[in-house]
């Protein structure tokens, strides 16, 4: 037997080629996903939905093929955890050759180089030039709780923060964080108490400024919690599943201000807008905000389980042995991914990437805006942009949600080869959240399947009834 199984050299790049095209050969579902559907609806719990039924076989780059063999325009990487592309060849391989070093010795048992590299990639790349540490679990759900765990052991205060319209798990204390119920906290009470709910910065329909928008934050952590039994306030620097608000200029510094005179502990949760997605490797720096502890997960690994909450050491410092960890947090496997995925970032210039895709879909939304006045707002920063829809003609005025047009315009989408995500409290967003190997022709193709998509449903608002 050899000591090593696998040479690493022969997956330095994917075992299958996938070309970089949209291209459907069935209708959609295809034969083969509709009897893989079937099977699932029989051990499969209905909680856990499908978007578009139709199975995966496949993946590189921006592309993912079905097991009928159509190919989609991938714009959502996972609710971006693919970002820097789906079987990126340096993460394959990283993978591949820890896999066969050791795949798990549990850290807090034996621990290993790999972990404490991350951490130290981690400390080098979040906001922030003061010493910083580390833990590492296995998911964003679970980053929000060791968040929040650690901000109440530092402080010994009680009380949790966040954000309308926030975004944070489907854990017992993280649906409480979120601020829509349904489907998430929906019948699953009692929920976990002390977490308030304070109003956020959404300047398409607030219109108010960064001063003015903290102001009215701040006010109700004051009068509503009061900021001596408050441990932390977590906030989204750019809100995810809420649809992707931008918060006005100048709110999260104040915001940071604030938490630091009355020793709150500020967390960035940058779980979906973290690791070079929006051109920065963390959204916070868009807004020159420099959080106490940041929250990243998704796009950390390349699509291997992996989360991080790393912070101000002597936050960090505050919990007692033993007290943080878990079994699978940090596998080693996951964290060679990880430290491939921060030196792709940086040899493949995908910071700028971000941007170039940012700077693409905000052209050619822009171009559909002046075509459907269904689109009321474009915003976002670089592979991380949306657009709110409303009623025709609200868009200047009442900016009614049209949650309809979402529903219609994302399954057309997918039935024509473009995987598109909807988001919103109000379920009126559709969000762009491609990974960073998504080429300008890409773009160009799917926007116009949008294109095609918007007449269609305002040619079917149109048709005579009979």
């Amino acid at each position: 037997m050899t000591d090593t199984l696998i040479d690493p050299a022969t997956v330095s790049a994917p075992t299958y080629s996938v070309t970089q095209e949209r291209k459907i050969v069935t209708a959609i579902p295809g034969p083969i996903s509709a009897a893989l559907h079937k099977r699932r609806r029989a051990v499969v719990s209905d909680g856990v939905s499908s978007m578009l039924p139709v199975y995966i076989k496949k993946a590189n780059g921006a592309i993912v093929v079905d097991v009928d063999g159509n190919q989609f325009i991938d714009l959502g990487a996972g609710i971006g955890v693919t970002t820097i592309g789906h079987t990126e060849a340096s993460v394959v391989a990283a993978a591949v050759e820890q896999s066969q070093d050791f795949i798990h010795t549990l850290f807090t048992v034996t621990p290993y180089e790999e972990y404490v590299r991350v951490a130290e990639l981690l400390a080098e790349h979040t906001p922030g030039d003061f010493a910083k540490k580390s833990v590492l679990i296995n998911s964003g759900a679970e980053a929000v709780e060791n968040g929040v765990k650690i901000a109440r052991k530092y402080t010994g205060r009680r009380a949790v923060a966040v954000l309308d319209h926030a975004y944070h798990g489907r854990t017992v204390l993280t649906m409480a964080m979120n601020y829509k119920a349904m489907p998430y906290a929906t019948g699953y009470g009692p929920l976990a108490s002390d977490v308030y709910h304070a109003p956020s910065s959404y300047p398409y329909h607030d219109g108010l400024t960064g001063a003015e928008a903290a102001t009215r934050t701040i006010a109700y952590l004051d009068k509503v919690i009061g900021a001596s039994d408050l441990a932390c306030l977590v906030v989204e620097p750019i809100q995810g599943e809420g649809g992707f608000m931008v918060p006005a200029d100048g709110y999260l510094p104040a915001l940071q201000e604030w938490c630091t005179a009355n020793g709150v502990v500020m967390i960035a949760d940058e779980i979906q807008s973290g690791m070079a997605r929006t051109g920065k490797y963390f959204a916070s720096e868009h807004f020159g905000w420099i959080p106490d502890l940041v929250l990243s997960a998704k796009g950390i690994a390349g699509g291997f389980p992996l989360a991080a909450v790393t912070g101000r050491a002597e936050i960090m410092d505050a919990s007692q042995p033993g007290g943080l960890g878990g079994t699978f947090g940090g596998n080693p496997v996951s964290c060679a991914a990880a430290i491939a995925v921060f030196e792709a970032i940086e040899a493949n210039n995908l910071l700028g990437e971000a941007a170039r895709i940012g700077k693409s879909l905000t052209a050619g939304l822009t171009a559909l805006k002046n075509k459907y006045d269904i689109i009321g707002e474009i915003r976002g920063h670089g592979a991380m942009m949306a657009i709110e829809l409303v009623q025709p003609g609200t868009g200047d005025t009442t900016k009614a949600p049209n949650a309809a047009a979402v529903s219609a315009i994302s399954t057309y989408a997918g039935q024509n080869g473009v995987l598109l995500l909807t988001a919103g409290t109000y379920g009126n967003v559709l969000r762009f959240l491609p990974s960073l190997a998504l080429s300008d022709a890409l773009i160009v193709d799917a926007l116009s399947v949008i294109d095609d998509a918007m007449a269609a449903h305002a040619a079917a608002l149109t048709a005579p009834t009979h």
